[in-house]
């Protein structure tokens, strides 16, 4: 069983990279037509819109401060993506982005947890023991826990998941696996 019973006062912390669209790997989502969406996407968080109170997406960004792209460039890309979610009756109500480089060690690049208060300044009723932090890689759980929100990994690398097990509380093989555990984990408690 899991550690939490979302409701409509949860929050959904989310990674972009890796959870939403295709991670490329040791590259950036530099243009719109670079975002690829994975599987299901915009219909999970059709699902999850019915479980969650605030869904904010928590993302580094470093190819700005890097200089390979602008914040214009990555306002392109994430209203492509908004435009995608919300055509499948998804919602995500705030993207918070990070452009600092990592050797900066901004505040507000995760694991830091900087975005996380940036987002409970926006949205007061925000209560870090009532939220998920959604991510797949260590930095994101460690951020999710610095908050010390519940955590859930996306990936199938069972030696990560097995040397973290005090920073992940759950994991899936996708995103898509996560959404379709939270509603079955609902539909269950209905039926109790």
């Amino acid at each position: 069983m899991p550690l939490f019973k979302p409701d409509k006062s949860w929050t959904l912390f989310l990674d972009r990279d890796g959870v939403l669209n295709k991670r490329k790997i040791d590259e950036y989502v530099l243009k719109p037509e670079e975002l690829i969406m994975e599987d299901r996407v915009p219909y999970s968080l059709a699902i999850l819109r019915n479980f969650f109170s605030t869904l904010v997406v928590v993302t580094n960004q470093q190819g700005i401060g890097k200089g390979l792209m602008t914040e214009d460039d990555l306002s392109a890309i994430h209203e492509k993506m908004i435009r995608e979610i919300e055509l499948s009756g998804g919602k995500i109500d705030k993207i918070y982005f990070c452009p600092a480089l990592k050797q900066d060690h901004s505040f507000y690049r995760k694991p830091s947890p900087g975005m996380g208060l940036l987002a409970r300044k926006d949205f007061p009723e925000i209560n870090f023991k009532k939220s998920v932090m959604v991510g797949d890689t260590i930095s994101d759980m460690l951020f999710g826990k610095r908050l010390k929100m519940q955590t859930v990994f996306i990936g199938t690398n069972k030696k990560i998941i097995s040397e973290n097990f005090k920073i992940i509380d759950l994991a899936f093989a996708s995103f898509y696996h996560f959404a379709d555990f939270i509603q079955n984990l609902q539909k269950h408690q209905l039926n109790l």
